[in-house]
């Protein structure tokens, strides 16, 4: 602004004759005019550590005379399948087989939270190869090892025993939930390893709630925690017993605006079309009461 000058014109509103600008428009004392400190103070914090910087926030960053901003790597998911039952979709299985599919949601997952993905494939049901498959996750560079399926106590479970062979210290093995009880977590040297059960919906929502935060937490930020939050319940719900259950469930609006959640009736951990169906996972705790409907329920909300 020139010295003394109080309003901006806009030049659409002006016309010239000559050396003569006419204003056609007339416009109030500081009109068009921002302010030094208009978007920001000096000083202020307007990206904390912990935020996951969308284009906006780059937009923000430069605006405030960033040239670079310290940030953290994207982190590295190793993802390996183990069973000889297992093939590839567009096969043709035969007696015995069943068609692969929990490694296809745990990627899609590890991505959208902004993980380099890599695909170790299916390893078959022998010690010597789920441990070289465990080698190459390793010597990859993998910050996140994620096995699915072979972690239980059958004789054809050989993760734990390939893993323990090349050296994992076990965190935990088995958790009190529903979907997921053969859920496992160890360190091999610096790469963590989650172990998912087998069954597709298990190996899921283990996903959601072990790997996504884990992820989070690698790159600093700070929504790791999932965020829980309440609905009310769209049908009675029997006591609970000594597991917390994650019931897959629809969820819709009431007349009024509040959010029903209604669990399928078929919460068998094998069957994905409900799992795809579902816009939340209504929680319940270990040995909780029997619940009517209409009374609050904790959900956690899913959808990429």
């Amino acid at each position: 602004m020139p010295a003394g000058a109080d309003t901006i014109i806009i030049q659409e509103n002006t016309t010239r004759a000559g050396d003569i600008v006419v204003v056609n428009t007339p416009s109030g004392k500081g009109r068009h005019i921002r302010v030094a400190g208009l978007d920001f103070a000096l000083g202020a914090v307007l990206l904390a550590k912990g935020r996951r910087l969308n284009e906006r926030d780059l937009a923000l960053a430069a605006a405030m005379n960033h040239p670079a901003l310290p940030v953290h790597r994207r982190p590295k998911i190793a993802v390996l399948a183990t069973g000889d039952e297992l093939v590839l979709p567009g096969a043709n299985p035969g007696a015995g087989q069943i068609v692969y599919s929990n490694g296809f949601a745990t990627m899609a997952l590890a991505r959208h939270e902004g993980a380099e993905v890599v695909d170790l494939g299916i390893a078959p049901d022998r010690l010597d190869e789920t441990a070289a498959a465990v080698r190459r996750a390793r010597d990859s560079g993998a910050d996140i090892l994620v096995t699915s399926g072979g972690a239980s106590v059958g004789d054809h479970d050989l993760v734990q025993r390939a893993l323990a062979s090349e050296g994992l210290a076990l965190s935990f093995w088995k958790v009190a939930m529903r979907p997921g009880r053969p859920m496992m977590h160890g360190r091999l040297s610096g790469m963590h390893v989650l172990g998912l059960p087998g069954n597709p919906v298990s190996a899921y929502v283990c996903s959601v709630l072990f790997l996504v935060p884990l992820i989070r937490c690698l790159v600093g930020r700070s929504d790791c925690v999932p965020q829980v939050s309440s609905a009310v319940l769209g049908h009675d719900l029997p006591e609970n017993d000594e597991r917390a259950d994650y019931l897959r469930s629809a969820l819709a609006l009431a007349p009024d605006g509040t959010e029903v959640a209604t669990p399928f009736p078929v919460q068998d951990s094998s069957m994905l079309q409900f799992l795809a169906k579902a816009d939340c996972l209504v929680i319940r705790e270990p040995h909780a009461p029997p619940a009517k409907a209409g009374t609050r329920c904790a959900i956690l909300k899913l959808g990429l």
